[in-house]
This record gives C-alpha cells, sequence and structure tokens, in this order.
C-alpha cells in the first residue's frame, strides 16, 4: 500500500526487454539509479512504487543507490512503462510502513490504465494539466470512478481532480508549486502518457451495490423483485386499457 505521496525522484539505468537473469526473471527488467535515499532500509521483496506502478525490489545496492524489478506483460500493458528509456526520470514511494503519516491517499500501486497530457496551463504559481483517457470502451469506463474533488494517481502522485468532461473522457488537477518541485510531472509535455490509479472507493462501492441488486432480483420475496412487479403489472394495466 502507498499514500502517492512522492519520495524521491530517480532516473533510469537501464531497461532490459529479455532479462535472463534469475532477478530479471527473464523477461522485462529495470533498474533505477539515483535512488540511495530510500534503499537504506531496503530488502529483496520490498515493494516500492516507480510512476505510481507496484514493483518488487529484486536486487539492490544501497551504496550505488541503485535497485532492480522485473515487470510482468500485463504491467506493460496498462502502463506508461515502454515510454521508459535510460535517463528517463520517474517518481519513487516505498509501500507503508506502520509509522508513516497517511498525507495522500490509499493507493494501491494498480494502475488502471493511461491517459494522455492534454492541457497545460499556468495559474498564478500552480499549473493545470487536463488528461484524457484512451477512447476506448475499456478505458472511458474508468470515468465513473473519476470524480471533482476526488482523489486521483498520477504518476504514483496523489492529486485532487478539480474537473470532469465525462463525454470526452477528460479530467484536469491542479499541481501546487510544491509538488511540481518534488514529482516528474512538469517535465513532461502534451501528449505524453501518464500513469493512472483510480480512487479503490469508487469500485468497491460499485461491486457492493451490484451485488445487493442482483441479490435482490434473485429473490421473488424481496422488496426490490415486488417493487418492480408492482411497476411492470401497472405499466401492463395500463397499456391494456
Amino acid at each position: 500500500m502507498f499514500t502517492g505521496i512522492v519520495e524521491l525522484i530517480g532516473t533510469v539505468q537501464e531497461y532490459n526487454e529479455f532479462d535472463e537473469s534469475s532477478s530479471g526473471g527473464q523477461g522485462v527488467s529495470v533498474v533505477i539509479k539515483d535512488a540511495a535515499p530510500i534503499l537504506k532500509d531496503c530488502h529483496i521483496g520490498d515493494s516500492i512504487a516507480i510512476n505510481g506502478i507496484c514493483l518488487t525490489v529484486t536486487e539492490f545496492d544501497v551504496e550505488a543507490g541503485t535497485f532492480k524489478v522485473g515487470i510482468s506483460l500485463e504491467t506493460i500493458k496498462r502502463t506508461n512503462v515502454s515510454s521508459w528509456k535510460p535517463n528517463s526520470k520517474v517518481n519513487l514511494e516505498r509501500a507503508v510502513s506502520q509509522d508513516v503519516r497517511f498525507g495522500g491517499h490509499y493507493v494501491q500501486g494498480h494502475v488502471d490504465t493511461v491517459a494522455s497530457i492534454v492541457g497545460i496551463e499556468p495559474e498564478g504559481n500552480a499549473v493545470n494539466y487536463s488528461f484524457q483517457l484512451n477512447q476506448t470502451n475499456d478505458d472511458k469506463k474508468y470515468m465513473n470512478y473519476i470524480v471533482e474533488k476526488g482523489f486521483i494517481c498520477i504518476d504514483g502522485t496523489s492529486l485532487t481532480v478539480v474537473s470532469v468532461d465525462d463525454n470526452n473522457a477528460i479530467f484536469s488537477i491542479s499541481m501546487i508549486k510544491h509538488t511540481q518541485e518534488n514529482v516528474i510531472m512538469p517535465l513532461k509535455g502534451l501528449g505524453d502518457l501518464v500513469n493512472i490509479e483510480v480512487d479503490l472507493t469508487g469500485k468497491i462501492i460499485e461491486k457492493q451495490i451490484l451485488m445487493a441488486v442482483e441479490n435482490q432480483i434473485e429473490k421473488e420475496d424481496s422488496l426490490l423483485s415486488k417493487m418492480i412487479t408492482k411497476i411492470v403489472d401497472k405499466r401492463i394495466q395500463k397499456y391494456l386499457k
């Protein structure tokens, strides 16, 4: 679990598409450098969020300030990992411990999809960013969980949604000066992709409601079933008249 409060900006040192080593998992692996401050209490198997993606440390060197992670094909499909190159900057956050103050919001590190930056507008010392989800049915559904003044995690950064355009799958956030100085967003431009994790709370509520409704419909003597039957009977009677 993470908070969406970025601890450090790291740098991609290596991006290996075919890593045959045991720590590379015989697949895609990434080595991150400039990470010494967050490796002092690191152990093999620990979770570190890189641009909001929860990844497992398979190798690390405190003195060199580097660590390595393996990346699955599912993660590559869902995220902007394929755009990472040597010297790319990335947001880093360790998984929370018992003594961490919860300053952001509940973040799993399970990226739902990506969005492209479609607007960058300075406003005082803040910057307003607009993002558009991919215009596919699967991606657009995530707009159901993006609400004005709600939480959203963008490239591992906990932010507040300030506006939503459901029809065009566009939403925006406002980033204060302090955040700009401690995350990678200002290094990106129009058209660049960012990782999106919507607020888990919305998903949980939706599933609970759907399950409750389905259970009510399946029971003939439930209040909902009786209500539906009553409405249908009224409509039929009205039609027969």
